[in-house]
């Protein structure tokens, strides 16, 4: 019988980090900006162009309604996936993720570094922390962005 062995990929780590940071402030944006729902329009609308058939029917009220219910659906679903994959992380790791990048817009690191974690830590363990959650977030939310060789090409 063969052993199959399992490599964790190389990711690029500037690129990675990018998509990571995105795809959090996307849900920060979800979880502090309130969706405005669409109404229907009441009052009729004139035209001078005469009215012909077009072969299509319209439903301004379906389509409001469909959107109403669709986009805060879309938005939570999107906010609970971060947040499981989150919860999945190390304690120190998610403690990171969540201070930095999930609670509030300009947090910056040496504030969590220095004053969230207790006893503090040096930098070069936060970017140690944090790299580790980036790259377990980049798996599980299918944001890795892996190494080209490209770059080394003569």
């Amino acid at each position: 019988m063969q052993q199959q062995y399992f490599e964790l990929p190389e990711l690029d780590r500037r690129r990675t980090q990018l998509a990571v940071e995105s795809a959090l402030e996307k849900y920060r944006i979800f979880k502090t900006i309130t969706f405005d729902e669409r109404e229907a329009s009441t009052t009729a609308g004139y035209s001078d162009m005469p009215r012909s058939y077009t072969g299509t029917t319209s439903d301004q009220t379906a389509s409001i309604a469909i959107h109403n219910v669709d986009v805060p659906a879309q938005r939570r679903a999107y906010c609970e996936r971060i947040e499981r994959a989150v919860r999945r992380l190390h304690p120190k790791e998610r403690l990171l993720i969540e201070e930095r990048y999930m609670k509030e817009d300009y947090v910056y690191d040496w504030v969590v570094y220095n004053q969230k974690y207790n006893p503090p830590i040096s930098k070069g363990t936060y970017i140690k922390i944090r790299w580790k959650a980036f790259y377990k977030l980049a798996l599980t939310l299918d944001l890795a962005l892996e190494k080209t060789d490209e770059g080394n090409k003569d």
